[in-house]
Order: structure tokens, then sequence, then C-alpha cells
């Protein structure tokens, strides 16, 4: 089975930018409508513009109209928390939460991407 997680984003460019910084990665496609980074084989986060969303599923509501409130989470389990959190701070996320131990056995940090998705990067204590 394949993973394909795609965040719906305002600004395909500016998404693109951000999470190339915060992943320390390029995407694997880059086209107009779709970027996608592959997190690990069979397992890609995609970036689809709001605009072609509701061309695609006219019915849904428009996804723009919950811009800037958490829509979605990214948590990521990966060897350096610490360093991926720095990235995406650098490349302009907001900070949620610092890097600490959580209740359910792992170090996380928590920030906010441009379009209102949470970021954590993780790792187990």
């Amino acid at each position: 089975m394949n993973i394909n997680l795609i965040l719906y984003v305002a600004d395909q460019a500016k998404s693109r930018d951000f999470y190339a910084a915060a992943l320390g990665a390029a995407p694997r496609l880059d086209v107009p409508g779709m970027t996608e980074f592959e997190l690990r084989p069979g397992c890609v986060l995609g970036l689809m513009p709001e605009k072609g969303i509701k061309r695609l599923l006219p019915s849904l509501p428009d996804p723009s109209a919950g811009s800037g409130i958490p829509r979605a989470e990214v948590y990521l389990t990966v060897p350096d928390p610490a360093a991926c959190h720095a990235r995406a701070l650098a490349a302009g996320a907001r900070e949620l939460s610092p890097l600490e131990p959580r209740g359910w056995g792992d170090r996380a940090a928590y920030s906010l991407d441009s379009d209102g998705h949470v970021l954590a990067f993780a790792a187990p204590l």
C-alpha cells in the first residue's frame, strides 16, 4: 500500500519552498496543481492549491474558508527533530511548542506553516 497525504495550500510555490527547506529535500514532482515530497518509499506528502481541489470536487466547501486555522497535522518521526524543527522555523514556520518530552514516549516539537497546518518533528525518548 502506498500512502499519499495531500495538504490544500493557498500558494503552491510558497508551500513548496517552505516544505523543501523544512524537510531538507527537493520535491520529487513539482507541476502546476501538485507538488510531492517522498517522505519514505511508498509515503508521499502532496501540496495541492486550494483552487485545484475546488475545481476537482466543487461540491465540497471552499477550503480557503478554513485558511489560518489548524486543519491538519503532519507528524514526522525523524532522527534529529531539533534540527528539523529549526529548519522549519528558519523557513518561516511559527513555533507552537519547543522540543520536549511528551507523555506518549516521544520528544516532539510543533510549528505552524503559513496555511495553518501543524508540523511536528519527533523522535522516541
